[in-house]
């Protein structure tokens, strides 16, 4: 949050991850909702139910977490480095398909 223009990098997040330990710390926004309930950003319960239901395969073994504000000169390290590099992860963890909530 010390660069006006953002962070475009991101974080691996464990699909075991507690709940309990995920946090925003975007303040760009009003995340009051999303600190009583992950899931309102980040729903990976909402996704096990519906793997649970068969509406899905599952839910990947990892995660991905990224700022919600990149600007500036920053747009292009994510778009030519962070981006590729993070798809490159999720498709070594075997997803199919990707959900992006924005946040």
């Amino acid at each position: 949050m010390k660069n006006p223009n953002g962070d475009p990098t991101f974080r691996e997040i464990p699909d075991s991850s507690p709940r309990g330990d995920l946090t925003v710390t975007h303040n760009y926004y009003d995340h009051r909702s999303a600190d009583r309930d992950i899931n309102v950003i980040f729903p990976l319960d909402r996704l096990g139910e519906l793997a649970g239901e068969g509406r899905i395969a599952g839910r990947a073994p990892i995660h991905l977490g990224f700022m919600g504000h990149i600007d500036g000169p920053l747009v292009d390290r994510l778009v030519k480095g962070t981006a590729p590099e993070a798809a490159g992860r999720l498709i070594a963890a075997g997803a199919d398909c990707v959900l992006l909530t924005p946040a």
